[in-house]
């Protein structure tokens, strides 16, 4: 795909003024927020899915909870995680500006490690995760339980920066993001894709 077809996907769908502003405030606090592209794509998958009930793994600035509340229904609840909590006052703002009432959301804050085994077993529809890729493995591994069967797991910056397909690059967090495609690829209880959109969005569905 040539660069000009990867810049008109990541214009397909505008951003208004109040997801601009989480992404400027994400640029601000130094976090990598997914691009426009990449939140389009969430909003489809959690849209196409009536999402009732989502998890998001980083929160952020809001930037990807903004996207996956458009499309999810309008009486959901987006659980969101993060260990930062002035990056969640941030996003709470966000959603408020957006018009999204405080019973929306339901933010938490710390290590999603810690506070997943607190969910309830096979009751949420979708799941993002898009947080410390040192520990994508077992937010994955929870994500198997906590959704129901035909829930929708998405996993973001899939493609590790477009390091995912070079056998020489052997850091920790693409060898993190590389086991955990690689798993869930070959795992029967999903079936997944893996969508070029921003930093590659990785997204499967649990049988």
């Amino acid at each position: 795909m040539t660069a000009q077809a990867l810049q008109f996907a990541e214009a397909y769908v505008a951003e208004d003024v109040v997801l601009r502003t989480a992404r400027a405030l994400a640029i601000e606090v130094g976090l990598d927020a997914v691009t426009p592209a990449a939140g389009a794509a969430l909003r489809l998958l959690a849209a196409a899915g009536s999402a009732r009930a989502v998890v998001e793994i980083g929160t952020g600035t809001g930037v990807s909870g903004l996207w996956l509340l458009r499309g999810m229904r309008p009486d959901g609840v987006l659980t969101s995680i993060d260990v930062e909590s002035e990056h969640q006052r941030i996003a709470r703002r966000i959603f408020q500006q957006a018009g999204f009432p405080a019973g929306r959301t339901r933010i938490i804050t710390g290590r999603a490690l810690d506070v997943l085994p607190r969910l309830a077993d096979g009751v949420y529809d979708m799941i993002f995760v898009d947080s410390d890729v040192t520990e994508y493995r077992g937010c994955v591994d929870a994500a198997q339980r906590l959704l129901r069967p035909g829930g929708v797991l998405a996993v973001g910056g899939a493609l590790a920066h477009g390091r995912i397909a070079d056998p020489a690059a052997r850091d920790v967090e693409t060898v993190a993001v590389r086991e955990v495609v690689k798993a869930i690829r070959e795992a029967d209880e999903w079936i997944p894709a893996l969508l070029p959109a921003g930093d590659g969005l990785l997204a499967a569905v649990k049988r």
